[in-house]
């Protein structure tokens, strides 16, 4: 296949014959003639990731690829990119460029092994690039859950092996489910447009009453206030005397136990309950610190809505299925399938994803951050 042509409307598995792992590949190359060999290395991308152990990825920045506004990047993309890069074993180094052609020219250029893009095929085409879907031409997950359609990886060359093993992988990746779920987690639909604008005027009203303490207690535990305050909002919509009808209290909703434990006297103080909040979140971080980030953040909130047990049981069950137990999209597959049967599964699941969705909305306007 000639370096210019790109996937188009065809499976990305009927443009890419091999599905060998990259390690594999890897061996393949020994096998070819000494001159294919320096070739490859001349002109392809993957000697490059297995003599350096490193995979280069550059992306646009937006709410379909990555948020790139927190401590620890997130999104759609960016998860699935993080995937690939552990599928072969090798340290990912991701970077943001503002628009598709900067991405384009990064590839063009070798300083980066693929770019993530939403620019067309006929632009990728232009470039003299290859380009494959992100979701092996199911364009039905992404517009399902809000997301951009026109999501693409994009080579240098159609016929370098690691674009044929990403290509492989892509579409392995949407046969098992996990692309399906990445994006029901990264749902943009989550909240309605509608329900927007009372959340604009909910913050704007309320944020600045207690900003202050937000950031100064998230300052002492190395917590992002603003996630500390996306909490908040889900729990009480801000609102310190807030109370449920099974006795939790507050602006962060602490149980009378917790409240204790965490040394809070007063649950309905709202810098007391916020001190309580962080404290007992900073405690679920602890309790993930093997898992790294950002689905840490996923774990210790889905533990401070329904308890650590409960993610420890499911945990066990994962293990016992031979999954990884420490896999965030694992956890909430999980959590999806059972919830008909269990409603706090429900609960826990649209809690994470609205929590996501809050701190998007806070770090992203511009009023709210700073009032």
């Amino acid at each position: 296949m000639h370096s210019s042509s790109v996937s188009g409307s065809r499976p990305c598995l009927h443009s890419f014959k091999t599905t060998l792992p990259l390690k594999a590949l890897a061996f393949s190359t020994m096998m070819l003639p000494l001159h294919s060999i320096n070739a490859s290395k001349a002109t392809y991308q993957f000697d490059t990731v297995v003599n350096q152990n490193r995979l280069i990825v550059v992306s646009v920045e937006n709410p379909t690829t990555v948020f790139d506004k927190t401590t620890h990047l997130h999104g759609f993309g960016y998860d699935l990119v993080r995937s690939y890069a552990n599928s072969l074993n090798v340290k990912l180094e991701f970077r943001t460029v503002k628009d598709n052609a900067s991405a384009l020219n990064m590839v063009k250029s070798g300083k980066a092994n693929f770019a993530m893009t939403t620019a067309s095929f006929q632009a990728i085409e232009d470039k003299h690039l290859a380009g494959f879907s992100a979701t092996c031409d199911d364009s039905s997950v992404l517009e399902d859950n809000g997301l951009n359609v026109n999501l693409n990886w994009v080579f240098k060359h159609a016929n370098d092996p690691l674009s044929q093993n990403a290509s492989a992988y892509i579409c392995n990746t949407k046969q098992n489910g996990t692309i399906s779920q990445l994006a029901s987690f990264y749902n943009r639909n989550v909240v309605k447009d509608e329900s927007w604008d009372i959340i604009q005027r909910d913050l704007t009203n309320r944020m600045p009453i207690y900003k202050a303490s937000f950031q100064s207690t998230a300052e002492t535990y190395d917590i992002d206030w603003h996630l500390l305050a996306a909490i908040g909002y889900q729990e009480s919509y801000l609102k310190p005397n807030s109370v449920s009808p099974t006795g939790v209290r507050g602006l962060m909703m602490l149980t009378h136990n917790t409240a204790k434990a965490m040394g809070v006297n007063d649950r309905t103080d709202p810098s007391q309950s916020i001190e309580g909040g962080a404290k007992y979140y900073d405690l679920m971080l602890n309790r993930y610190s093997n898992i790294s980030y950002p689905d840490r953040n996923w774990y210790a909130l889905v533990a401070y809505n329904m308890g650590p047990g409960a993610v420890s049981q499911i945990q066990s069950r994962l293990k016992a299925q031979g999954k990884n137990p420490n896999s965030w999209i694992n956890l909430y597959s999980y959590l999806e399938r059972h919830k008909a049967s269990n409603s706090r599964y429900g609960q826990a699941t649209q809690y994470v994803t609205r929590i996501r969705a809050y701190l998007e909305h806070i770090k992203s306007t511009p009023q709210l951050v700073n009032l």
